[in-house]
């Protein structure tokens, strides 16, 4: 472990002077001044077949330079279909792999699924022209039922049964639920959400030289890299992806889409830069949506409450493609949490994926994080008033001990350490849970019902463990940090130069970091699933030892020593007996004096041997008037275990942003189709965000427990926030039911449906 991590400097972050004077550079602002624009017709129905498309109209109307169907890019060459990642079903069949076209080719499947492009002049000529495409659309029977059978959407999917597949030991589950004390089963549905980045979609493509780029407000650009390679039947080398500054990813923005390839192509074959950005109803329409699943959650427990069998049925809501991992429900995506934080001996996990006439739900539903913690911790809430025990008794009486750590937990996954009792003692005192009783009264003296909700939840880091990092000292004495990973707003321009500062003694002021640019940066695995920090300072020291390593000798000679006493300690380079004490600027202007180029740039990667586990308790308190069913958070109060921290300002704003999203699910988001599949949620009339009136102070604390999987002790934080925000309201808002005979409350907890679980009740 390396002990001189951690300055933990809370400092302004370096971004923010552009972002808040209007100088950020995204996609829609820096497309060339010459771009065409793309406008797409998009279907009105959510599942029928294409009987006629005729373009002709559209295509002589002012302004237009062309309009592509599905034949024409097949015409020219192009792979219209987008890949599925399938899995094994527990029978040892493989999931279905229907392809999903770039453009709709003879049906449609959900509203909003593009079927023509329109490229014009200007934005309005390219809207008004693809009202002129005539199109005859023979309606069909839509699938939105979360269930499997009804009217089916593909023929490689007989009754829309995309997957069904299961990990753990059925067999000692069974065997654990027979010999019980007790059991405790709930169904859990956790609620569809839309995305609602603060930029929505966009990107544009110009094709110069025999190569194309496209600039896209992605979360990574290597797999789109490859990927357009792919269907467009270009040498990797003649493509270049690259991601300016993007307003929030939440990985919905990290998959791949059919819009990218379609004006890629159109780029190339009309020899201009083409762009496209989605409105808000476009985007709420077209983009993976998140969540949309039930789960059945079983526990069983022995006489003196402990665990001995976790079981979990879930089926899976796909939307009409499974393009883009979707249908990833791999042991790696779910084992980390499958267990959460307790100690349980035998652990059965079976999803069911089914497609619906809907737009694509994200990857790893099913099997996500927050949506197993929140099963998970709603199930064991439940569990402890059924079985007469406080709730946090219950918890701390399950928690997987420190002793016990490296653990293996019944579905393969080792967590490498832990104080899971620390954190909740700490959360206890913070949350001022001995006050509640007190608060409560209140509240009743006024006619509100009060709650305290609690949830214990653990997470992993995803992704791609191997990152890289390269150092570059310029002749105007700036130094460029490459990095493989991308900022979606968390900062990691502030956080990686002061990282490479403190590491170096580099001036802060002089990094520039430098990400998302294919041609620039060799490799990179992008953001996602809490990766970016841990790996990308692992990466970063990596190539600090590899510089270091490097100016060794060749400083050594100049400084008249012998290399094997030049040592590097607090940004210089020193040596007994020698007077001169280089730093890293001075070194590169000596080596670059030297001729030494090579000196000049340093290169390195690093592959974490393990993940790590952020783990936490969130503690929420709410308030309900039962005459409207209003639903207040109060007080919120969070202790996490992110190991040791690089800047704790921007933790903790990672973990507000977090919980501002899970609230915003428990509160008020929720995706409506009407009977034949249409959205009625497409505009922020109709969905609703959560506003500033309904976050609470949040009272964030940090009980770090290093990490043993990585050379600074690190555990990610960038989901920790939602993953912890559900359950913690969801207990709280049935603690506050409780006494009026509500026995389940799910979310999203609106007025009107708060209002009626008390008039049931009653």
């Amino acid at each position: 472990m390396d002990t001189k991590f951690g300055k933990s400097q809370t400092g302004v972050r370096f971004e923010d002077l552009r972002f808040l004077t209007g100088q950020g550079r995204y996609v829609d602002d820096i497309a060339p001044a010459s771009a065409l624009h793309a406008v797409f017709l998009r279907s009105p129905v959510a599942h029928a077949e294409i009987r006629a498309l005729d373009v002709s109209r559209a295509a002589a109307a002012p302004g237009v330079v062309a309009v592509l169907t599905a034949a024409d890019l097949a015409a020219a060459g192009v792979d219209l279909s987008m890949r599925a990642t399938v899995v094994t079903n527990r029978d040892g069949s493989t999931g279905a792999a229907p392809a999903r076209p770039v453009l709709a080719r003879d049906r449609v499947r959900f509203v909003g699924e593009a079927m023509a492009v329109v490229i014009a002049e200007t934005p309005l000529a390219a809207k008004d022209a693809a009202e002129e495409i005539e199109f005859d659309l023979h309606d069909l029977d839509p699938h939105l039922a979360l269930t499997v059978g009804g009217p089916q959407i593909h023929a490689e999917a007989p009754l829309n049964l995309a997957y069904d597949w299961a990990m753990g030991d059925e067999a000692a589950v069974h065997e654990a639920f027979r010999s019980a004390a007790h059991t405790v089963r709930l169904e859990v549905p956790d609620n569809r959400v839309i995305v609602n980045a603060m930029e929505p979609r966009g990107a544009w493509a110009e094709w110069s030289d025999g190569r194309l780029h496209l600039c896209v407000n992605g979360q990574g650009v290597w797999g789109q890299k490859a990927k357009l390679a792919a269907m467009l039947g270009l040498p990797e080398d003649a493509v270049r992806v690259t991601n300016p500054d993007v307003g929030g990813g939440f990985g919905m923005k990290a998959m791949s889409y059919p819009e990218y390839y379609v004006i890629a192509h159109a780029a190339r074959a009309l020899g201009r830069p083409v762009r496209w950005m989605s409105d808000r109803t476009e985007a709420m329409l077209t983009d993976n949506a998140g969540r949309d699943l039930v789960s059945v959650v079983e526990i069983a427990f022995d006489a003196g409450h402990r665990i001995t069998g976790y079981r979990v049925e879930t089926i899976s809501n796909l939307g009409a493609y499974n393009s883009e991992f979707a249908q990833l429900i791999q042991s790696e995506l779910f084992s980390k949490v499958l267990t959460g934080v307790y100690d349980i001996p035998a652990a059965y996990l079976a999803v069911k994926g089914v497609y619906t006439n809907t737009t694509q739900v994200d990857a790893y539903r099913g099997a996500g994080r927050p949506e197993a913690i929140y099963a998970l911790e709603r199930t064991m809430d439940l569990a402890a008033r059924e079985l007469g025990i406080d709730p946090w008794e219950l918890r701390r009486r399950n928690f997987i001990a420190p002793a016990a750590f490296p653990y293996r937990t019944p579905t393969g996954e080792t967590y490498d350490v832990g104080d899971f009792a620390r954190v909740l003692a700490r959360v206890e005192a913070v949350a001022d849970r001995a006050g509640f009783a007190a608060r409560k009264a209140e509240s009743a003296a006024r006619g509100r019902l009060r709650g305290l909700g609690l949830c214990c939840y653990i997470e992993s880091i995803l992704g791609d463990p191997t990152e890289g990092a390269e150092i570059e000292f310029c002749a105007d004495g700036t130094v460029n940090l490459y990095v493989g990973t991308q900022s979606n707003g968390q900062g990691h321009e502030t956080v990686y130069a002061r990282f490479l500062a403190d590491r170096t003694g580099l001036p802060v002021e002089a990094i520039r970091v430098i990400q998302g640019d294919s041609d620039r940066i060799a490799s990179g695995g992008g953001t996602g699933g809490s990766r970016s920090v841990t790996t990308q300072a692992s990466a970063t020291l990596a190539a600090v030892e590899v510089m270091v390593a490097a100016f060794t000798p060749f400083l050594a000679a100049e400084m008249g020593v012998d290399p094997g006493v030049l040592g590097f300690d607090e940004g210089r380079f020193r040596a007994p007996g020698s007077n001169l004490t280089p730093g890293l600027i001075e070194a590169a202007a000596m080596a670059r004096a030297a001729g030494r180029t090579d000196l000049l740039r340093h290169r390195a990667a690093y592959t974490l041997p393990g993940r790590s586990y952020p783990n936490g308790a969130h503690v929420a308190e709410v308030e309900i008037d039962p005459e409207t069913g209003e639903t207040r958070v109060l007080r919120y109060a969070v202790t996490d275990d992110f190991g040791n921290l690089v800047n704790p300002r921007l933790a903790e704003g990672q973990v507000h942003g977090g919980v501002a999203q899970g609230l915003g699910q428990a509160l008020c988001e929720r995706v409506v189709h009407d009977d034949y599949g249409q959205l009625l949620t497409a505009s922020f009339m109709d969905y609703a965000m959560p506003r500033a009136a309904d976050m609470p102070f949040v009272t964030f604390t940090t009980e770090p427990v290093p990490s043993t999987t990585n050379p600074l002790g690190m555990k990610g934080c960038g989901e920790a926030g939602t993953v912890g925000s559900m359950a913690a309201v969801g207990n709280a808002v049935l603690d506050a039911l409780w006494d009026k005979g509500v026995r389940r409350a799910d979310m999203p907890f609106t007025p009107e449906r708060v209002w009626r679980l008390l008039q049931s009740a009653d």
